[in-house]
């Protein structure tokens, strides 16, 4: 039997589920569809999520949900949008597991994050997140990446610690798992709008502003949720947003990229920041937190406004002392 199991064949489940099995351990890889599974059992690689990534001896891919999860440990590496359902589903497999979740997002549903989403529906279960700046083809590759993991118990995320790090991924503790799972889920929102930005032609130092702003406002929602306001600084929050708003590889960075240069948007391709902007928006209406830059992002993805007419909306606000 499997220490670990990976939930989700995604690009990302797929190279946690590679790193891990590169330490000579027996690691279970779960796809949903028997097909792919079997495929990438046949080809050694994930060929239509994470091609060109070889497979060590030790990752044993699977459609076996019940088989996979007879490992203690399981990562579930599945869509934000999805994990309650996925969850409720699979419940009963799923009690007096360690659950780590390695999704980024506000359910739209219940304004809930991962780790909410998971305590609520296995209440019987040990749950933590695993959230930082990390693109999968960069821990496929055996590239060096820092994470964070968090859980509510010391000891508990001590032993998580020592069992899920590899040669590539260092993992940092926390015990903040709230602040961990909303900084991971905000910045997804900066990174569209930073995308919008520099697709409209708005240049690096609107970008800039962006960045900085935005990281403001995840401060703000994540500090009156109740975070540890050293959380959002690290890996997890500033760290992520640094990654994701910079790069082409984030998805949600190249999703605002094409919704500013007026391209073709691939619907087949998951944008956590969508559902993300629309929960936040209403979370934050809720608590009463200010929070204009994910209105603005919001605005222009339901297309109640223009990117310029948001622009103007943001530069018209009233001036006030940083």
């Amino acid at each position: 039997m499997s220490e670990i199991s990976v939930l989700g064949a995604g690009a990302f489940g797929t190279a946690l589920a590679i790193s891990l099995a590169r330490t000579g351990r027996d690691i279970h890889l779960w796809a949903r569809s028997e097909g792919a599974a079997s495929e990438m059992q046949k080809r050694r690689e994930n060929t239509g999520r994470l091609p060109g990534k070889p497979f060590p001896e030790s990752l044993h891919v699977t459609s076996d949900l019940p088989q996979a999860t007879k490992a203690p440990i399981l990562l579930l590496a599945v869509p934000m949008q999805q994990l309650a359902r996925f969850a409720e589903e699979n419940k009963t497999l799923f009690q007096h597991k360690t659950l780590v979740t390695c999704c980024k997002g506000v359910d739209l549903s219940s304004d809930r994050g991962p780790l909410a989403v998971l305590e609520d529906t296995v209440p019987s279960a040990t749950v933590a997140i695993l959230s930082g700046p990390s693109f999968a083809v960069d821990i496929a590759d055996g590239l060096p990446t820092a994470l964070t993991l968090a859980a509510r118990d010391n000891t508990h995320v001590k032993e998580l610690q020592s069992r899920l790090s590899t040669d590539n991924i260092r993992l940092y503790s926390s015990l903040d798992p709230l602040g961990v799972e909303f900084g991971g889920a905000l910045k997804n929102v900066i990174a569209i709008a930073c995308g919008l930005a520099i697709g409209a032609g708005f240049g690096e130092s609107a970008r800039a502003a962006l960045m900085t702003r935005g990281f403001a406002e995840m401060q703000r929602l994540a500090f009156k949720l109740g975070a540890d306001p050293t959380t959002l600084s690290g890996l997890s929050g500033f760290g992520d947003l640094v990654l994701t708003c910079t790069s082409a590889k984030s998805r949600n960075y190249s999703h605002g990229l094409k919704l500013g240069q007026g391209a073709q948007i691939d619907p087949s391709v998951t944008v956590e920041g969508v559902a993300t902007a629309k929960a936040v928006v209403h979370l934050s209406q809720t608590l009463g937190v200010d929070m204009p830059i994910t209105s603005a992002v919001t605005q222009i993805i339901n297309g109640t406004v223009s990117i310029s007419e948001a622009v103007e909306m943001l530069l018209s606000r009233p001036l006030k002392r940083e």
